[in-house]
């Protein structure tokens, strides 16, 4: 199982933007036009306060010069992870561009305006679902959770709009570094890292593959 990467593809120093997040922006704007199927999809690994770590897919709702910012329950795997562990890893795998945008950095909760603003703009269903579930708990059965949000329905049945539930918000990533990965012929791949320096300033490095 191997798939040889196009010989004539490269990322040159001289090919990227001055910073991380417009070169981001570059290349997120060539996913959404590929057209990938949810470009924003990326793995979000976190860990425990012993170092376990954990992984799974979430959808980036924004990101700027301060970072990428997703939504979850901060009573889910990851929300509690990244409160006791202030760490995550992010990873944008569009394979099938040959390219993946990889990105470590500390974790903060979003203000809680940024999160009440985001998710006034959630459809109704995937609002009465964050109420309804108990993200990453074990439940009996699938009934059970179908219960929770017939409950949910019911309770705010005549209420607009739904408040965001106090457990539910924003998780801010704010990279140390940021490596944009173009896949070459014969596994030499090009690897450029932005990464933060003590005094702030962005310093580019390349990486063998």
């Amino acid at each position: 199982m191997r798939n040889e990467y196009a010989a004539d593809l490269g990322l040159s120093e001289s090919d990227l933007a001055p910073d991380w997040h417009t070169q981001f922006g570059r290349w997120f704007a060539d996913a959404v036009a590929h057209p990938l199927p949810e470009p924003n999809a990326m793995v979000v690994g976190t860990a425990d306060a012993e170092g376990r770590p954990s992984g799974r897919t979430v959808l980036l709702k924004g990101y700027d010069p301060e970072g990428f910012v997703f939504f979850t329950n901060y009573r889910s795997r990851k929300g509690v992870e990244a409160t006791a562990n202030p760490w995550a890893s992010l990873v944008f795998p569009w394979f099938p561009m040959q390219r993946q945008v990889t990105v470590t950095g500390r974790v903060e909760r979003v203000d809680r305006a940024e999160t009440e603003a985001y998710f006034a703009s959630r459809p109704r269903g995937s609002q009465l679902g964050a109420w309804a579930s108990t993200q990453s708990e074990v439940v009996p059965d699938r009934a059970a959770l179908d219960a929770a949000y017939r409950g949910a329905a019911e309770r705010f049945a005549d209420v607009e709009p739904i408040p965001a539930p106090p457990h539910w918000g924003g998780f801010r990533v704010r990279p140390e570094t940021v490596e944009f990965w173009q896949g070459r012929a014969g596994r030499l791949h090009d690897r450029l890292r932005f990464r933060r320096t003590g005094d702030g300033v962005w310093a580019l490095e390349r990486l063998a593959p």
